[in-house]
C-alpha cells in the first residue's frame, strides 16, 4: 500500500496525541518520521511507531515530557529532554545552534537525557537550508555492536550527519549509521519475514548470519561498519567512539559502557550534538555554495562503471526518492500495515492509511 504524505504524517500524529504526547512533541515526531519516509530511509519512518509503542508501554519514554534549557551561552546550548524522544528535543538544539551561528558564526547545542530522535539528516538538512554547514551525532541505547577484536557488543549503531548548502538548492547531506546497516533495517526485514544481506549481523555467538532475529531477538548483534578488522572495521568502531564523546561525553547523558546501567535501559539515556558552522567565517557565503555545487557535479559527472548506474553523491538518492513519493505516495509493507493498524485500534484512532 502507499500513502499520501499528508495522510502519512497525519497517521503518526494521531496515534502520538492519543499516546498523550505533547502537541509539539507529537508535531516534530511526526515531521521527522515524514522527512525519513518521503526520503526512502523506511527504517526510521512510521515503523519507529511500533518500537516507541512498546517503549512506552515498559515506561521508558514519557511522552509528556517537556524540554528545558539547563545552561547556555552565545555559542552553545544545553538541552534536558526530561526523559522524552529526542524529536522536539532535537529541532530545539538545532534551532538554536543555527540562530547563534548566524549571530556569531560558529555554534554547538547538546541534549542529554533524551530517547531516539529519528533520522540524523533531518537535523543537519535544518541548517544547510539555512546556509550553513551542519553536523549532528547521536548515541544509541541498544548495545548492539561488538569493538573491532572484541567478543561482546559494546556500542550502538551511534550515526552522524553533516550536511553542506549548494548553490543549486541541493545540499550535500551525508546520513550515515557506524554500522554496516542501521537496526531499524533489520527490524524491517524482520517485519517482512525476510533474510537479510550476508554481513550485517552475527548471531549470539559471534557467527555471521542472515537471520534478523538473531540480532533482533536472540542476543546476536550489528557488525561494525566495514564487517570485519580484515575490511577496515575499526574505522566503523573508532568514529562510534567519537560519536559517543561527542553525543554522551559532552552533554552529560548516560555512557552506554557504564557498568551501573542495566543491560536493557529502564529510562532514556541517550545524548545528541549538534553544531551549526557559517561558511561567512571563512569566505563568502554564496561563492561557498557555488563551490559545493560545483565539486558535488564534477562527482556525479565521473565516468561510471555501469551506464545504468551513474555516479551520486550523498542526499541524491534520498532527494529522488522524495520527489517521486511525493506524487506516487510513500509505500508500506503489509507486515508493517499490519502492525500500525493494530497500533491505531489499540490507541482508539481512525486508521487513514
Amino acid at each position: 500500500m502507499h500513502a499520501s504524505p499528508l495522510t502519512y504524517r497525519r497517521q503518526i500524529e494521531t496515534i502520538l496525541l492519543a499516546w498523550g504526547a505533547r502537541t509539539e512533541a507529537a508535531g516534530a515526531i511526526a515531521d521527522v518520521l515524514l522527512y525519513a519516509g518521503l526520503s526512502g530511509i523506511d527504517s526510521h519512518g512510521i515503523s519507529m511507531l511500533t518500537e516507541y509503542d512498546e517503549r512506552r508501554r515498559r515506561g521508558w519514554i514519557d511522552l509528556k515530557a517537556k524540554p528545558r534549557v539547563v545552561s547556555e551561552t552565545p555559542v552553545s546550548v544545553l538541552i534536558d529532554a526530561a526523559g522524552g524522544l529526542g524529536h522536539w528535543p532535537g529541532v530545539l538544539a538545532m534551532t538554536e545552534a543555527i540562530e547563534r551561528a548566524k549571530a556569531i558564526g560558529l555554534a554547538a547545542a547538546a541534549v542529554r537525557n533524551s530517547a531516539h530522535f529519528g533520522a540524523c539528516g533531518y537535523y543537519t538538512k535544518m541548517a544547510a537550508e539555512a546556509g550553513l554547514i551542519g553536523i549532528a551525532t547521536t548515541s544509541a541505547s541498544g548495545i548492539r555492536v561488538v569493538p573491532t577484536f572484541g567478543a561482546e557488543p559494546r556500542l550502538g549503531t551511534d550515526p552522524f550527519s553533516f550536511a553542506a548548502p549548494g548553490a543549486d538548492g541541493f545540499p550535500f547531506l551525508l546520513d550515515m549509521a557506524t554500522t554496516t546497516v542501521a537496526f531499524g533495517k533489520v527490524r524491517n526485514k524482520l517485519n517482512e519475514k525476510l533474510s537479510c544481506p550476508p554481513g550485517w549481523v552475527l548471531d549470539s555467538e559471534g557467527k555471521p548470519s542472515t537471520d534478523p532475529a538473531d540480532a533482533a531477538e536472540r542476543g546476536g548483534f550489528l557488525t561494525p561498519l566495514g564487517g570485519s578488522a580484515e575490511n577496515a572495521s575499526y574505522k566503523g568502531y573508532g568514529l562510534a567512539a567519537m560519536v559517543n564523546i561527542l553525543s554522551s561525553c559532552l552533554s552529560g547523558a548516560m555512557q552506554i559502557t557504564d557498568p551501573t546501567r542495566p543491560e536493557r535501559p529502564t529510562g532514556p539515556e541517550i545524548g545528541h550534538f549538534f553544531l551549526a558552522l557559517d561558511p561567512r567565517l571563512f569566505r563568502d557565503p554564496a561563492e561557498f555554495r557555488v563551490e559545493v555545487a560545483g565539486f558535488c557535479d564534477a562527482l556525479r559527472a565521473t565516468r561510471p562503471l555501469d551506464p545504468e548506474v551513474p555516479v551520486l553523491v550523498a542526499g541524491d538518492p534520498e532527494r529522488a526518492t522524495a520527489a517521486r513519493r511525493a506524487q506516487e505516495g510513500i509505500p508500506i509493507a503489509p507486515g508493517l500495515a499490519a502492525r500500525l493498524k493494530e497500533i491505531a485500534r489499540e490507541a482508539d484512532v481512525p486508521w487513514l492509511l
